[in-house]
């Protein structure tokens, strides 16, 4: 499932940065809310499989000593990642602050 993963990211991203140019904005931050927002999301649906209870798996970063052990992938199916973006990008990035240019 990682090329079709891949495919939507890089379109989304596509996106994002065209809407950056049309509006005058460099950078695109999300905010913390949102950011903790999201890491709730990720862990409820995480929570719903076996993934988090890997002894050793570069999902949860145990291939890098002394780093967290944190499930980052959404386990929560693509179509459901899809449309939380595509919901994010049509509420005009709703979660980010869009920096202008100076």
């Amino acid at each position: 499932n990682m090329p079709t993963a891949i495919e939507q990211h890089v379109d989304w991203i596509s996106a994002c940065l065209h809407h950056l140019r049309s509006i005058g904005s460099e950078r695109i931050e999300t905010t913390d809310e949102a950011a903790d927002a999201w890491g709730v999301q990720v862990n409820e649906a995480a929570y719903r499989t076996l993934l988090p209870m890997a002894e050793s798996s570069w999902y949860l970063g145990a291939n890098v000593p002394g780093k967290p052990r944190v499930f980052m992938p959404y386990a929560g199916g693509l179509a459901a990642y899809a449309r939380h973006c595509e919901e994010v990008a049509a509420a005009g990035y709703d979660g980010f602050r869009l920096t202008p240019v100076r």
